[in-house]
């Protein structure tokens, strides 16, 4: 059954003086999905993300939330929206329970009981009475995701919310954020420069490059048939004609001699280049990586 969409972007651009640095970005977000926004330095990841919590205003293109046009419905689109753009404010001489008050204060509506909810959501209940100041980061980015829940928004989006863990942080945000979308429903949208965790973490990825949008897809379905496998030979020229023969073929610049990975021909390449000589002291399944594609469609360019 296809989700409800809950952030619309259409044809957003953004000018600045002759200069068109967002061209014409075009992608949806549903209920209950992690959705990975990755960008090469320069590609426009962070000017995107300002447009569409409303920091900065677009030369032309909508954004609706909830079905609400941020430029005609401001406060109503705002209210289903929850985000953390860089890093989480925070007062860090104020409790994180003092922390979520003040800012609760500023929402219609939202009491001490929603603040109990989100300090249980995201396990902060043992230190939520503690100083700001003596949180790790990992405490400091979930109290700003518990900042950003209290008006128990429908979208939720986070820049770079693994920026300065460690791994067993990452791990533990990647978990939080899959809970939020498959348990509470929220749908997410995560910039990260870390395409490992992209790849582990969401169910579909836009790749940005130079203010437009290469590639918005499942990241199963960007993976898809790039399995590889490394060969190690000797002598390396005679077992590159031969396999050159059989299937294409790249080489690395260590000697890896790359082919694709088929279950059913791999073991007679193996065959046909042990019977012609070739030894063959390596045969590795390399399985697909996301760097490697996005490095591809961007040619070649690092990521923010």
């Amino acid at each position: 059954m296809e989700k409800n969409i809950t952030l619309s972007v259409k044809d957003l651009k953004k000018e600045i003086g002759k200069r068109e640095i967002i061209k014409g970005l075009t992608f949806d977000l549903r209920e209950g999905e992690v959705f990975g926004f990755l960008g090469p330095n320069g590609a426009g990841k962070t000017t995107t993300i300002r447009m569409l919590v409303g920091l900065i205003k677009p030369t032309s293109g909508s954004v609706r939330i909830c079905g609400y046009n941020i430029e005609e419905n401001f406060q109503e689109a705002m209210n289903k929206l929850g985000c953390i753009v860089e890093n989480p404010e925070l007062y860090p001489y104020l409790s994180g329970y003092n922390n979520l008050l003040h800012f609760a204060r500023m929402i219609e509506g939202i009491g001490e009981k929603r603040i109990r909810e989100v300090t249980e959501l995201v396990g902060l209940t043992e230190r939520i009475h503690d100083k700001v100041k003596t949180y790790s980061l990992g405490m400091r980015q979930r109290l700003g995701i518990a900042q950003a829940l209290l008006g128990e928004p429908k979208v939720l989006i986070l820049d770079e919310p693994t920026n300065g863990l460690d791994p067993a942080g990452i791990r533990e945000m990647r978990q939080f954020i899959r809970y939020l979308a498959e348990k509470e429903g929220l749908s997410v949208l995560v910039s990260s420069h870390l395409l490992s965790e992209i790849q582990l973490l969401c169910d579909r990825v836009a790749i940005i490059s130079k203010g437009a949008i290469i590639r918005v897809d499942t990241v199963e379905h960007l993976l898809a048939n790039r399995e590889r496998v490394a060969w190690r030979i000797s002598p390396l020229e005679k077992g590159k004609q031969l396999l050159s023969s059989l299937t294409t073929i790249e080489e690395k610049e260590d000697g890896t001699i790359l082919t694709e990975f088929n279950e059913q021909k791999t073991p007679e390449w193996n065959r046909q280049l042990v019977e012609a000589g070739v030894s063959v002291t390596e045969i590795n399944r390399k399985m697909p990586v996301l760097e490697e594609l996005f490095l591809e469609l961007t040619g070649g360019d690092t990521i923010e």
